[in-house]
């Protein structure tokens, strides 16, 4: 059992060293300008080995996201149930801000993903943020009142939040990390919410 954790633990963290490599050749030489190769030897391992860890480019850009979704999920999940669910996806995707990333670096992230950049990442990206939905909508359902649409105002809800964080990350971005994504968030939440 300690040997598979060990593994497992290993596995994580050279996907995440390879992950940075990737984002600092990204935000170096730009998305499209960066090859495979380029990556494999920054990183000092075989374009086979990359491989082994991330299915392509786009991956490489976008792989925490799905580790995110579930580390956002599981807040979530630990919010008392009886508390706004707007007020408790809030607090679940303040799990962003505890991931260790230098403001420059989480700039260029969000500038690669949503500047006039590559399509197949927004496309990636928007395929990442549905998952989150995906993970979002049946813990948001059963703390809305019953009805027949209560999957719909769900899943409705999980979107609009995730779309608000986006947007917040956006103008984060472009005013180049000045003040709080959080802040931010709140104004696209009180703009949707009326």
């Amino acid at each position: 059992m300690a040997q598979t954790s060990l593994r497992e633990q290993t596995r994580a963290v050279v996907r995440s060293l390879l992950a940075r490599t990737a984002l600092d050749l990204f935000a170096e030489k730009g998305f499209d300008n960066t090859t495979i190769d380029d990556i494999a030897a920054a990183a000092g391992v075989s374009r086979r080995t990359l491989f082994n860890y991330f299915r392509s480019k786009e991956d490489l850009a976008l792989g925490s996201l799905s580790e995110q979704g579930e580390l956002i999920a599981a807040r979530f999940a630990e919010r008392p149930t009886d508390e706004d669910v707007w007020d408790s996806l809030r607090a679940a995707f303040q799990v962003l801000d505890e991931i260790d990333v230098a403001v420059e670096r989480r700039i260029d992230m969000v500038t690669l993903l949503f500047g006039d950049g590559n399509e197949s990442l927004r496309a990636g990206h928007a395929e990442k943020q549905a998952r989150w939905q995906n993970l979002l909508a049946p813990l948001i359902e059963p703390r809305l009142p019953k009805s027949a649409h209560r999957s719909l105002e769900a899943r409705a809800i999980a979107a609009a939040a995730i779309t608000c964080l986006q947007t917040a990350n956006e103008e984060w971005a472009r005013l180049r990390g000045k003040g709080d994504v959080f802040d931010l968030y709140d104004r696209a939440v009180q703009a949707v919410r009326g």
